[in-house]
């Protein structure tokens, strides 16, 4: 296992090579979160689970920090959000780039300023985790992220459809 100095230096040698090398032209990165709708298509679009307006609103209003990615049409082409105590947990959520935008270092430039800001702004020793799909599982280990299993394994409980009275 690496020394937190190693973990914090690899990090910041990827965010700076990320940065270097640049987003191509016609997009830019910014903090910030998209509108509910453009959430709720950009993850349909991404492939990632359906949401309700209700679920949105709530979730957006509820990071410790989010990016988005427009394009020159001013539309919001990629996300990610940090939903985080600000103590010590932090999980990366939503990563998500239009089908028609990936394959560009949209989705590292997205990762680069989420990390960033963690190694900037959370106390030391932030646990940062994800559930990785398939399709992304290359790009967060790249990002230093490894599977936990079988130390631990993710788990999940889902309640899908409405709320009985």
């Amino acid at each position: 296992m690496s020394s937190s100095e190693e973990i914090y230096e690899e990090t910041r040698r990827l965010v700076t090579t990320v940065r270097e090398r640049g987003l191509p032209e016609g997009y830019r990165l910014m903090e910030g979160t998209p509108s509910v709708e453009e959430y709720r298509i950009l993850r349909q679009l991404a492939g990632l689970s359906p949401k309700t307006i209700h679920q949105s609103e709530l979730a957006l209003k509820g990071c410790w920090y989010s990016a988005v990615i427009k394009d020159e049409a001013d539309l919001v082409v990629g996300m990610g959000r940090i939903i985080a105590d600000g103590g010590w947990y932090f999980h990366i959520a939503d990563m998500a780039v239009h089908p028609n935008h990936q394959r560009k270092g949209l989705g590292d430039a997205i990762m680069a300023d989420l990390m960033s800001r963690i190694i900037e702004k959370a106390p030391p020793g932030p646990y940062v985790n994800l559930i990785a799909d398939s399709a992304g599982r290359k790009m967060y280990s790249k990002w230093g992220f490894v599977e936990t299993a079988p130390r631990s394994a993710g788990m999940e409980r889902r309640f899908d459809g409405p709320r009985p009275s």
